[in-house]
């Protein structure tokens, strides 16, 4: 990539921060509120935050009641290695011969939910990712992480890859993960 579309990747990203900061939706904490306001869009993007590496979208980051009570851990990493997510994250990049700053994760929704998997109304979902999460893609054919984030893709006409998600409850984690190592390639 030349210099001019490093800088040009960065200015977008930055506005992606600013726009993320300022989307607000009722009953629903910020990243800030929560004590996670940083130069990121979401927090996992301090270990996975490469903008021109592959780019992995899930439904959010992470609920405000998992948020607070590892709150150390995640202002030094921006993710909890031995959740399911991670710790298949960690197999798909263990297969692809990556390492998590290789790669570019993100949710659609960008503000906390109130428990873990909690379902967030469709509505909702695309009014963050129009608001925030279009302003990420940055030129990238994204990999779907579940069927929430291929849903908002889908609404805006986004081309992807859809992948299992890294929690959901189907096989095992090195089934899920191949599944992703291989959406991983063809986007």
């Amino acid at each position: 990539m030349s210099d001019g579309a490093c800088i040009s990747a960065a200015t977008l990203y930055r506005d992606a921060v600013a726009r993320r900061r300022a989307f607000r939706l009722p009953g629903y904490p910020t990243l800030a509120e929560a004590g996670f306001d940083g130069d990121y869009v979401s927090p996992i993007q301090m270990s996975s935050g490469n903008l021109t590496g592959p780019m992995l979208i899930s439904k959010d980051w992470l609920d405000a009641p998992s948020a607070a009570r590892h709150h150390a851990q995640l202002s030094r990493t921006g993710y909890l290695p031995d959740n399911p997510f991670n710790r298949v994250i960690d197999k798909v990049l263990a297969m692809l011969g990556l390492a998590r700053a290789d790669i570019y994760i993100t949710p659609v929704f960008h503000l906390l939910v109130s428990k873990r998997s909690s379902t967030i109304p469709p509505a909702h979902a695309r009014a963050c990712f129009k608001a925030v999460g279009q302003y990420e893609l940055l030129g990238r054919r994204p990999v779907a992480l579940g069927t929430d984030s291929a849903r908002v893709l889908r609404a805006f006409g986004i081309d992807h890859v859809p992948a299992p998600h890294p929690s959901a409850r189907i096989g095992s984690f090195d089934l899920r993960a191949s599944r992703i190592a291989d959406a991983v390639a063809r986007a």
